[in-house]
């Protein structure tokens, strides 16, 4: 079981590496290329439709985030925006000067039929670095800062218990520094950053950060897959 785990990890450290030398070229062609296109935020009820529920994530950049996570079976859609900060509407600009306390984050509709919040805090573990203090990638500050987002005691039981599944099978080498935050106001980010990598699959960062993160996660998912049913 552990040199299984140590593949996983190693298997993953060199690209990383490798990225991060790649994308330094590209930081300053980000998200505030589009700042000043349809800058209107809208605060969200958190209130699914009958049959539906919620989770929210924050885990770096949310081009990524809802690009990974509307990947996922059982997914019916996913929202970029704004969580855990202390100032009423917040902007893309505004959250950018890491004053309002927001990370980029990502509110998940999901059928419970069809997956579970389990398998989501399992999703969220595997699909960026929980080790990275305000930084993931090449974007640092506190607004790409690691946060699981709870609704209930429950919940949160729930994405403990994850988090010392992850950390049992050593897929990130040192302490993890995810925050755990109730989740009590979501904004919707501006409209350009919706969708954002299906509607630009050239740009500059998608091409350098966001698609290789999508690859890097779907492969470690499965590989991580994997190896739960070997040792079960």
């Amino acid at each position: 079981m552990e040199s299984t785990t140590k593949n996983i990890r190693a298997r993953f450290t060199l690209r990383g590496t490798l990225l991060l030398l790649l994308v330094n070229t590209f930081v300053l062609l980000q998200c505030s290329l589009f700042s000043d296109k349809d800058a209107n935020v809208q605060k969200i009820p958190l209130q699914p439709k009958s049959g539906q529920k919620i989770a929210a994530f924050a885990e770096g950049c949310f081009w990524c985030s809802e690009h990974i996570f509307e990947s996922v079976p059982g997914v019916i859609d996913v929202i970029s925006g704004y969580a855990g900060g202390h100032t009423k509407n917040p902007s893309y600009d505004l959250v950018n000067t890491e004053t309002t306390g927001h990370a980029e984050t990502v509110l998940i509709y999901y059928d419970p039929t069809k997956i579970d919040y389990m398998e989501l805090c399992r999703i969220f573990f595997l699909s960026h670095d929980p080790t990275t203090l305000n930084k993931q990638g090449p974007d640092e500050g506190s607004s790409y800062r690691s946060i699981l987002f709870y609704s209930s005691d429950a919940e949160l039981k729930i994405a403990k218990k994850i988090q010392k599944e992850i950390e049992e099978n050593q897929i990130w080498q040192g302490p993890m520094v995810t925050e755990y935050q109730e989740l009590k106001e979501f904004y919707q980010a501006e409209g350009y950053h919706q969708n954002f990598i299906q509607n630009h699959p050239t740009q500059s960062y998608v091409r350098a950060v966001s698609i290789p993160r999508y690859q890097e996660f779907k492969s470690r998912y499965e590989l991580y897959k994997k190896t739960q049913k070997q040792t079960k």
